[in-house]
């Protein structure tokens, strides 16, 4: 009965893989970013206070693993999250800190 209610090996092996990719602190902003708003690298890298180079290849990383993709607008490279999984979780931290935002504004 318990192996029922678990989940698959092979889905908890995709979730955990996911998961890793985006532990870094910089790649779980540059998501967070992302979700609130389809960025190119220029906006992300000033946005973040970091090297472009930096934002680029936490990027990569993130493109590598299908976690990101992005497609080109005129002369500008649009990220967007591509996978379903981690677009959950990261729309669930935006909807935590935006409630955690409006009862500190509603108090002023």
């Amino acid at each position: 009965m318990a192996n029922e209610l678990c989940c698959s090996d092979a889905l908890i092996e995709s979730y955990a893989e996911r998961l890793k990719v985006c532990g870094h602190p910089l790649r779980l902003k540059i998501l967070c970013l992302i979700e609130r708003q389809d960025s190119c690298v220029t906006e992300l890298w000033q946005c973040l206070r970091q090297s472009q180079p930096v934002v680029s290849q936490h990027l990569a990383v993130l493109k590598e693993k299908g976690i990101v993709h992005s497609e080109i607008h005129g002369n500008r490279r649009i990220y967007s999250i591509a996978d379903p999984f981690i677009r959950r979780i990261v729309r669930s931290f935006n909807d935590a800190d935006g409630a955690a935002i409006a009862p500190m504004a509603s108090a002023r």
